[in-house]
């Protein structure tokens, strides 16, 4: 039986913290019509299915910190979450679908891309859910020191209130210093 496993990230277009990857083989026995892509359901049938998934499924999280997001870029971060998130799985599957157009490179490895992956394929719509879940639970922590921000409601994206917020009440620790909107406010700083 071949053992597939699906792969997605998520929080790569966040102003805010790490970046998270999943990688979940589903048990034969799932039922597969309940899974979609995460950006189609709302928080709480997220969170319900993310459950069934971990109860039903083979699945693990990697992520790159925020370091290592300024050091090496979104994109290179972004694979090594997915990397780390496939050499956590418990079983080694004999394929690996990936959301998108490029994935990490890992030896002994079949790796295939697939565009809208996670729309189209349920082990990475499963993928995706177990992901932004568990990135949502940290940046909700999260939002609770930094309320004036919404991250709680934004997940930390470029929202407009997230930019005023960052306007009146500057950048904090967690933001990622190389992205655009807070790279043009540490510039301003300096002038």
């Amino acid at each position: 039986m071949k053992i597939i496993a699906g792969v997605d990230e998520v929080g790569r277009g966040s102003l805010i913290g790490p970046v998270y990857a999943a990688a979940v083989i589903l048990n034969k026995n799932i039922k597969k019509s309940k899974i979609k892509d995460s950006k189609k359901l709302n928080k709480n049938q997220r969170e319900i299915l993310a459950k069934y998934i971990k109860k039903n499924s083979i699945w693990s999280i990697g992520s790159a910190s925020l370091k290592e997001i300024e050091k090496i870029n979104i994109l290179n971060a972004s694979l090594l979450a997915m990397k780390r998130a496939i050499k956590k799985l418990k079983i080694k599957p004999n394929l690996i679908l990936v959301d998108g157009n490029k994935s990490p490179k890992i030896k002994n490895h079949q790796i295939r891309t697939i565009i809208k992956g996670d729309q189209k394929i349920k082990e990475i719509s499963a993928a995706s859910i177990i992901a932004k879940v568990s990135r949502d639970k940290l940046i909700r922590k999260l939002s609770e020191k930094y309320k004036k921000y919404n991250w709680d409601l934004n997940s930390g994206y470029g929202t407009k209130t997230h930019l005023n917020a960052l306007k009146r009440y500057g950048i904090t620790k967690f933001h990622r210093k190389n992205f655009k909107p807070i790279h043009n406010i540490l510039s301003l700083k300096k002038i």
